[in-house]
């Protein structure tokens, strides 16, 4: 059998900055510029408020920045940090390989690469080899069959995207970027158990991914020997424990000439990236219809099983993380404002009793068509029965913010302007964003980080 570990770690290792293209080099500016912002508005969560005291009261070396918290400590510690900032509200980019690589592969490369003082070409190609190895290893896990098993997979992939972006910019070869995948994968953890009482630990997961690919790509670095098979071997291999529907291939085919990681999406809204195609269902139908949301007797969200699972559970008002997974919310409240931004997720808007009410009126139920796409699309379809009896329906495939709809470098910059405003001054925001538009002429990432401490 070939060695996936082995063949994905000599990839990750070999990556240079000179084999990317500019499409590619845009589309990553683009997604840690809105990691940033998602960051910088993140930090002011409970979440990210108590991690972060937690890793300032830890102290340690002064080797990265703790973003807005005037602190500096051990690099790994900094990616626990930035990882729940950056994952703090569910605004973060995702893929349909359904993890979300930003959060966990982002803090990697940034908390070492300030501790190296590693160039912005530095960072732009340890980002791409993060993402792609994340990407890679979640679709060969079979992301809906272990999705289906409880597995959170941001959590328990992205220790591969964050040892991979951390290594590359440690400058591991082939046999330690293995042991440094091989130290991630035996790391990995994030289970869905959140879900049942709207716990934190969704946010800390991608956190805690972060954290372990940074420790992983050290330890190998130093000599620390991980297993080099983690991914293939049958007996406790990262795939085969977590999903009954492994393909290795998918690791390795076309690996370093087709680069799946262009097709990251980022969000327009402020909730589950699987929920988007039923808002802007919903938005269709708002602005093609004339009836008011107390027209409406019921809503029917047509989806995938797993969408079903994950999202379609009965709608409790129990905290802000149960509302943005939760499709009878988020319809509602998308069709009474019109709108799924963070106003939409604070903790009054919730549980308003008209949204409430409209909340209790849709019905989720699974869709064989949906299911069929699904993830490779996050299609949903939604039907509208109004008291009248006329009944609307929409369907959408490819959410706006998707690859296949993108959003431009100007679009994210005025999501980054709307989260970064609150933070900092005007003259700061632009000089953030300025300085992520020519990030591949910077010769120490610090010129950024200082931004932001």
């Amino acid at each position: 059998m070939e060695n996936v570990t082995r063949s994905l770690a000599g990839f990750a290792a070999r990556l240079e900055f000179g084999v990317l293209d500019g499409d590619l080099v845009l589309r990553f500016k683009k997604y840690l510029l809105d990691a940033i912002g998602c960051g910088l508005h993140g930090a002011s969560q409970p979440w990210a408020r108590i991690v972060n005291q937690y890793i300032q009261e830890q102290g340690g070396k002064e080797e990265s920045t703790l973003w807005l918290q005037n602190f500096r400590g051990p690099s790994a510690n900094v990616a626990l940090g930035l990882g729940v900032m950056i994952h703090g509200f569910d605004f973060d980019d995702y893929h349909n390989a359904k993890i979300h690589p930003g959060a966990p592969v982002i803090p990697a490369a940034m908390a070492v690469g300030e501790a190296i003082g590693a160039s912005g070409r530095d960072i732009l190609t340890a980002l791409v080899a993060g993402y792609e190895t994340m990407i890679r290893v979640s679709l060969a896990t079979g992301p809906n069959a272990s999705r289906l098993k409880g597995w959170h997979l941001t959590g328990t992939t992205g220790t591969f995207g964050a040892a991979a972006a951390a290594g590359n910019l440690l400058g591991l070869n082939g046999e330690q970027m293995a042991s440094a995948l091989g130290m991630a994968g035996t790391q990995s953890a994030g289970l869905w158990a959140f879900l049942a009482d709207g716990a934190m630990s969704k946010r800390f997961h991608p956190g805690r991914a972060g954290q372990s690919g940074v420790m992983a790509a050290m330890l190998a670095r130093k000599g620390f020997q991980g297993p080099t098979q983690i991914l293939e071997t049958e007996d406790g291999g990262f795939c085969k424990a977590t999903s009954d529907q492994v393909d290795l291939s998918l690791i390795t085919i076309e690996l370093g000439t087709k680069y799946l990681c262009r097709d990251v999406n980022i969000k327009p809204y402020a909730c589950c990236a699987s929920s988007h195609s039923a808002i802007d269902a919903v938005f269709e139908l708002r602005k093609g219809q004339r009836f008011a949301p107390s027209d409406v007797e019921r809503i029917r969200v047509k989806t995938a099983e797993s969408v079903k699972l994950q999202c379609g559970f009965e709608y409790r008002a129990m905290g802000v993380v149960q509302a943005q997974m939760s499709l009878q919310y988020i319809v509602a409240v998308s069709l009474v404002d019109g709108a799924a931004l963070l106003e939409q997720f604070s903790d009054t808007r919730i549980s308003e009793p008209q949204v409430m009410a409209l909340a209790g009126r849709v019905e989720v139920v699974t869709d064989p068509e949906m299911d069929k796409l699904y993830p490779g699309r996050y299609a949903n379809k939604v039907e509208i029965f109004l008291k009248g009896g006329q009944r609307f329906e929409a369907r959408i495939d490819f959410a706006r913010g998707s690859a296949e709809s993108p959003m431009d470098f100007s679009e994210v910059a005025g999501k980054f302007r709307s989260l970064a405003g609150p933070v900092f001054t005007e003259d700061r925001v632009d000089q953030l964003i300025e300085t992520v538009e020519r990030l591949e002429l910077l010769d120490d990432i610090r010129e950024l980080t200082r931004l932001l401490a």
